[in-house]
C-alpha cells in the first residue's frame, strides 16, 4: 500500500470513531523515519484507545502488517507506528503540552483531508 493510501485509510478510521482535530503533516522531506504524521485528539482515555484500535483494525483489513503501538492501556497518548504513517492519538491537554504541530511547523500541514 502506498503511503498516501495508508494516510487516507488512517484518516477514515479516525473519522469513523469521531476523532477530534485531525491534523496530517507531510514529513517525508524532513525525516527518513516516516512520510506522514497524523495527530488526532480523543475525548477520554477510552476514546483515545478506541481511536488507536480503529486505526490498527482498518490498516490490518487493508493488508498492512502489524502496527507497533506505544502507550499503556490507560494512556493519554498512544502512538501507532504503521511505517509510512505514524499516528499520535492524544488527550487535548497532552496534545497542547507537547505541541507536535509546532515541532514540525516547517513541514506542510495537509489538514484533515490529507490532500496537498
Amino acid at each position: 500500500m502506498q503511503a498516501e493510501q495508508l494516510r487516507d485509510t488512517v484518516i477514515n478510521a479516525l473519522e469513523e470513531v469521531k476523532a477530534q482535530d485531525i491534523s496530517v503533516i507531510d514529513v517525508k522531506d524532513r525525516t527518513s523515519v516516516t512520510d506522514y504524521m497524523v495527530i488526532a485528539s480523543g475525548t477520554s482515555n477510552r476514546h483515545v484507545r478506541s481511536l488507536a484500535d480503529s486505526v490498527i483494525t482498518e490498516a490490518k483489513s487493508k493488508g498492512v502488517r502489524t502496527a507497533n503501538v506505544e502507550g499503556g492501556e490507560v494512556s493519554d497518548w498512544l502512538l501507532v507506528d504503521l511505517g509510512d504513517v505514524v499516528v499520535h492519538v492524544m488527550m487535548p491537554a497532552t496534545r497542547e503540552f507537547y505541541d507536535l504541530e509546532r515541532l514540525w511547523r516547517d513541514a506542510p500541514d495537509l489538514g484533515a483531508a490529507g490532500s496537498e
